[in-house]
């Protein structure tokens, strides 16, 4: 069992940054591969970004690239999300979510935070 934690979101201009954190506990951290994923409003929950449990590996979805760093601490046991040059095409609940393999499929990671919004004005 993995219990997840997100926090850092918010409300912030177009242009902006946020840096959201995903707090793990229960498992060994190292021992899963973490990924973000985003659900916006009226939308299905799509793909942001996944790294391996070392962290030499990420992959992002093209939306993202350039401007999503996903990056993690294993001796914090937590992930995070530094998001730059926010749109608000960007706005919506963001998820952590923790998987036996690297990635970018949903059904594929078992467990799953509790969201936490991210909101971009224009």
């Amino acid at each position: 069992q993995v219990q997840l934690v997100e926090s850092g979101g918010g409300l912030v201009e177009a242009g902006g940054s946020l840096r959201l954190s995903c707090v793990a506990s229960g498992r060994t951290f190292s021992s899963v591969r973490m990924g973000w994923f985003r659900q916006i409003l009226g939308k299905e929950r799509e793909f942001v970004a996944a790294i391996s449990r070392g962290g030499g590996s990420t992959y992002y979805t093209d939306s993202v690239k350039g401007r999503f760093t996903i990056s993690r601490d294993n001796a914090k046991n937590t992930v995070y999300l530094r998001m730059n040059s926010l749109k608000p095409e960007d706005t919506a609940v963001y998820y952590c979510a923790a998987a036996n393999t690297f990635t970018t499929d949903q059904d594929k990671y078992d467990y799953w935070g509790q969201g936490t919004q991210v909101t971009v004005s224009s």
